[in-house]
């Protein structure tokens, strides 16, 4: 699948599938849209010395890079990521978050995706990562062991399958009691389906671009 490295506002790249007609981030920010639907609204709510996520779609590693950065001694992270289609190395390199977010980022991006798929690593002192290589149908999430899962792939219009009951009824079992879900999405069938597998689901303001974003609670 052909993959293109575009340029969104605020100055971040994102890739751009020709194929799919879709966007791995908002072209009305890339890093932007990942602080706030991922950190403001993810990490920065859980309040626990060390954390468990779980994230569909590794993509370019840009959830991972924002949660590495905001990890310390005083919040360590424990980051799991499936990705079915991992995106080349050689697109990695010319990708320009570490010239924003900081220079001193980037060995640790570069490991992250260097890195064997399908083991923990340890990547900084507070943050380890485990990428699996898999589709997500075919994958069982431990069950009640995570705090947070990032719902980040393609939109319901590009990947419909991964909206579904099915896999929603997966993110369920996935998290703690307590735990939750957040997305970009706020489509109203997805929320509907949110509700039919157990989740309370909330609707917040959502990143730049988006009136709505999606939070669901187990």
């Amino acid at each position: 699948m052909k993959r293109e490295i575009i340029l969104t506002e605020g100055g971040s790249n994102s890739i751009y599938l020709p194929e799919m007609d879709e966007t791995y981030h908002s072209t009305h920010g890339s890093i932007q849209e990942a602080q706030y639907v991922f950190l403001k609204n993810g990490i920065h709510r859980v309040f626990s010395s060390e954390l468990s996520v779980f994230e569909v779609g590794f993509g370019t590693g840009l959830n991972a890079l924002i949660s590495l950065i905001h990890s310390s001694e005083k919040q360590k992270i424990h980051y799991h990521s499936i990705e079915a289609f991992p995106v080349e190395m050689e697109l990695i390199e010319k990708i320009n978050y570490c010239s924003i977010l900081g220079e001193e980022y980037k060995n640790d991006f570069f490991k992250m995706h260097s890195v064997e798929w399908g083991s923990a690593h340890q990547i900084s002192t507070a943050f380890s990562l485990l990428k699996i290589q898999e589709k997500i149908q075919g994958y069982s999430l431990n069950e009640k062991f995570y705090d947070i899962i990032f719902f980040d792939a393609f939109g319901p219009r590009a990947q419909s399958e991964m909206w579904t009951e099915e896999i929603l009824a997966k993110m369920y079992k996935g998290l703690k009691k307590g735990g939750f879900l957040t997305t970009y999405c706020a489509q109203g069938q997805f929320k509907r389906n949110l509700k039919s597998v157990g989740f309370s689901v909330e609707a917040i303001p959502g990143p730049p671009g988006k009136r709505e974003m999606t939070l669901a609670w187990k």
